[in-house]
């Protein structure tokens, strides 16, 4: 995917000076790592993480400041005049039960970093220190963005809100990057839209009650709902264009308490994926066509309340900032570890930061599975079963070479956009 340029080799000459204080801090890097996967803390809780995170940050010689956007920490490296450079990582985890069977995983019940967050954190904490213990090798400032409650779509704007770029400046680009299931030690960016839009919607759909012995008497919304979930698939299939892209998904439908008891209500929260703004419309317009519909039909007396739990806009890379970016680290890593996977149906907030002043983003995914396992289960088409995603139980990045790489990629993406000395 890149194309090595002048500046990009410049870059990558000056990240391998950077880069030589790796070796002296892996270690406590990956005690960090393990730390933070055993201490988890869901969106907006993330107190122990705050605390670990700004500690660490200060040590490093960073300004830092908590409780932006309610826990979120901004760590502020001054280096003189020149570009404003936003590393951003967010840092909360979800309501899963882990599974890894790790001699450290969570010690939070029910709570995990599934979805990799304690990897972006560690790797940008090994970036600020890489980045002052090199101070004489750039000019600039980075902003260190922590960021919470990525996972319910709110920490970016409450971090925007709270007066971000008001109190800390308004940086030249965003950088970021998640962790994924595909080989350590790879790298994947997609020009334009790259992460999907995200609306989250709760559905109630009432009925009527009664005993279970005699539904005549009752508006089911038990099948009303299940009804309502099998005609939700037909939208993607039946209204959607075949070269679009859209996901509908019903995570969850409750109702009812007992066996013989048919219930008043149930619920549905329903979640929807899109690149396109005309799509996106289309999309909730069929949702909510369909719910009212399908009470119709059932006879509920009373229309269904649909409400919004979240949204998120499109994630949308800046062509000419992910050129820039990834020819710089392709130069470090090697142009054949640097690939365009296309656009990922995942959602982030991260876009926002960009989206709120016209700030160019650039925003890449880097691998965690170890190359080997992956290989052997693509080679025999296994990899829905034998390679855990993001948001699984069973979900744990290779501790090495992933770190390795996460720190590579973001110190050489900042300095990058940042001035040489």
């Amino acid at each position: 995917m890149s194309h090595s340029t002048p500046a990009a080799k410049a870059t990558a000459d000056a990240a391998a000076l950077v880069l030589r204080g790796l070796d002296a801090i892996r270690e406590d890097l990956a005690g960090i790592y393990r730390d933070l996967h055993a201490h988890p803390e869901l969106s907006f809780a993330e107190h122990r993480t705050a605390a670990e995170v700004a500690r660490r940050a200060r040590e490093f010689g960073c300004e830092v400041t908590e409780g932006v956007g309610r826990t979120g920490v901004v760590a502020v490296l001054a280096n003189g005049p020149g570009p404003t450079v936003l590393l951003r990582a967010d840092f909360d985890a979800l309501p899963v039960t882990e599974r890894t069977g790790l001699d450290y995983a969570s010690t939070a019940e029910g709570v995990m970093h599934a979805c990799g967050h304690d990897m972006h954190v560690t790797c940008l904490l090994g970036t600020l220190r890489l980045l002052a213990d090199a101070r004489s090798l750039w000019s600039g400032t980075v902003l260190g963005v922590f960021q919470p409650a990525e996972e319910i779509g709110q920490g970016a704007r409450a971090m925007l809100d709270d007066g971000l770029y008001e109190r800390f400046g308004t940086p030249d680009v965003v950088l970021g990057q998640h962790v994924a299931p595909f080989p350590a030690g790879m790298i994947g960016a997609h020009a334009g839209p790259a992460f999907a839009a995200t609306d989250a919607l709760k559905v109630v759909m009432y009925g009527k009650g009664a005993h279970g012995s005699r539904p005549e008497t009752s508006v089911d919304p038990v099948v009303m709902a299940a009804s309502t979930v099998l005609r939700l698939q037909t939208i993607v299939s039946r209204e959607i264009p075949g070269g679009e892209t859209a996901v509908v998904t019903v995570g969850a439908l409750n109702a009812g308490t007992k066996d013989n008891i048919i219930p008043d209500e149930a619920e549905l929260k329903i979640n929807i994926r899109t690149y396109k703004e005309n799509v996106r419309t289309r999309v909730l317009a069929a949702v909510e066509r369909i719910v009212r519909g399908e009470a119709a039909v059932a006879g509920a007396t009373r229309e269904p309340d649909i409400t919004e739990i979240d949204s998120f806009p499109v994630l949308v890379n800046d062509a000419d900032a992910t050129a820039r970016t990834m020819a710089a680290v392709g130069a470090v890593i090697g142009d054949g570890q640097v690939l365009d996977p296309g656009p990922v149906t995942g959602s982030e907030d991260v876009g926002l930061f960009g989206t709120e002043a016209q700030i160019p983003v650039c925003y890449w995914l880097f691998g965690g599975v170890d190359a080997e396992a992956f290989g052997a289960a693509f080679a025999a088409g296994t990899l829905d079963q034998d390679v855990p995603s993001n948001h699984s139980p069973f979900f744990a990045p290779l501790v090495e070479p992933t770190l390795t790489t996460g720190v590579t990629a973001l110190t050489t993406a900042a300095l990058a956009w940042l001035d040489p000395r």
